[in-house]
């Protein structure tokens, strides 16, 4: 394997022949069974410790080891994830269990969880609680969070801050009025932080929690599709700069997610369809099935079908958790969740953060880096076809704005986080569906011929 490049390719190894026709409707929507231990394909990472990644249900407990020696190659696919199961009732809570040995986690999904005062209780530590939220997730959950915080006498005293919402405060100064409560109202190191929004109150309470007293513990409780199948699952906290997105932050691992999908019900459509575009690309890079079943029941997604959501979030957070399992600090694995990133967040700060959501950035970001591997001879020309129709069915944008200039991309990627050694490296696409690469070595003739592509100057 060259040092520049690291091999991801998670493809599952026969797709599946059971496919339904195209479904709307909750009771037709079609939750395809994954078999566990399937023959793996060509993916390669090392790891020096086993890893074992585990899903409960209601019902059933599904185990699944992904083995590792000291030394060697380990192969992987996204059917070792788990064994999928349909539903059988809306109120069933499921378990995605993050497993990084003494810090591992789980993600409890299911319905009318933030009803459930045991949940939240049984992960805080101490006897103080800090909720951060913004000023639209606030007025509609906080009370039910504090409410399940200090029922049946608890002893647990709350209390919160509430920040503007938006990706253009996700900076310092907005930062310091978490900082500034917490020393206020003088929490100690056993004190909990707990995040209550999307993906920026994620990020930010996250990074407070692990720069405060040097750290303390912190849950996430996401709201939005965007933050339930990534950013809160995996340990990246973080807030911009000016000059680049998230270029400030810390790995730091939570107590548990709390994904309650019947917050989804309040989100805008527009930040629907954001959350999807981060669900597209884990069929893109790693599991073919799951794309496949995406494009035959994506109207339910959009329709906001209770079963299609809820198992688009579990099987999402199912592959982010295999990731981060085996490549925690991103050394190789963990970056190929980054498809279509470099691109997108060169679209969010060319045109200052928050003028597009991010997963509007990252769909745009996609269609780029599907080009640039066509271009390559890497993937035929089905592929990047497949992946316009269903970002369009997804009402997504396909190609960047227009004052995003060939410049303004080269200038803005120049300081991304996989810049290695000066050296660019990108998430980029090869072979069948479900198979991507993290690479450096490619031509910078043919980057500059997708930049050209898709940029007017």
């Amino acid at each position: 394997m060259a040092a520049a490049t690291l091999s991801a390719t998670l493809a599952a190894s026969s797709i599946l022949n059971s496919h339904s026709q195209t479904n709307t409707v909750s009771s037709s929507v079609h939750i395809p069974k994954i078999p566990i231990f399937a023959k793996p394909e060509s993916i390669f990472f090392r790891s020096a410790s086993p890893r074992i990644c585990r899903v409960l249900n209601a019902n059933k407990l599904v185990r699944t080891e992904v083995k590792s020696r000291a030394v060697g190659v380990i192969r992987a696919n996204a059917a070792q994830v788990a064994e999928e199961a349909r539903p059988s009732a809306q109120k069933e809570m499921e378990i995605v269990d993050v497993d990084l040995g003494d810090r591992s986690y789980p993600i409890y999904i299911g319905s009318g969880l933030l009803d459930r005062p045991d949940l939240l209780q049984s992960h805080v530590k101490g006897r103080r609680v800090l909720v951060v939220t913004n000023t639209t997730v606030g007025p509609l959950y906080l009370d039910r969070v504090v409410a399940a915080l200090t029922y049946g006498g608890s002893n647990i005293s709350v209390e919160s801050v509430i920040l503007p919402d938006g990706e253009k405060y996700k900076e310092m100064g907005t930062l310091m009025k978490v900082f500034d409560k917490a020393i206020e109202t003088r929490l100690d190191r056993r004190c909990t932080f707990i995040a209550l929004g999307g993906g920026v109150i994620g990020d930010m309470c996250g990074f407070a929690a692990a720069s405060f007293l040097r750290g303390v513990n912190f849950i996430q409780i996401p709201t939005t599709l965007m933050s339930q199948v990534d950013s809160s699952v995996g340990g990246k906290t973080g807030i911009n700069h000016p000059l680049g997105k998230n270029l400030i932050g810390a790995f730091f691992q939570p107590q548990c997610v709390l994904v309650d999908t019947d917050t989804l019900s309040t989100l805008p459509d527009r930040e629907l369809a954001s959350g999807i575009a981060e669900v597209i690309k884990y069929g893109l890079i790693r599991d073919a099935a799951f794309f496949e079943w995406q494009e035959k029941n994506m109207e339910a997604l959009l329709a906001r079908d209770p079963i299609a959501l809820a198992y688009a979030i579990k099987r999402s957070c199912e592959n982010k958790a295999e990731v981060v399992s085996l490549d925690e600090k991103e050394s190789g694995l963990r970056a190929t969740l980054n498809l279509g990133h470099t691109f997108g967040h060169a679209i969010e700060n060319g045109i200052g953060y928050g003028g597009w959501l991010h997963g509007e950035a990252v769909a745009a970001g996609t269609v780029m880096a599907a080009d640039m591997s066509y271009r390559l001879g890497w993937i035929d020309d089905t592929l990047p076809k497949r992946i316009v129709k269903l970002l369009k069915q997804a009402k997504l944008p396909i190609a960047p704005p227009e004052e995003m200039t060939v410049d303004k991309f080269k200038s803005i990627m120049a300081v991304d986080k996989k810049v290695a050694d000066g050296l660019l490296r990108l998430i980029l696409l090869k072979g069948p569906l479900g198979n991507c690469v993290f690479t450096g070595d490619y031509d910078r003739k043919t980057l500059d011929d997708t930049l050209r592509a898709f940029c007017h100057s």
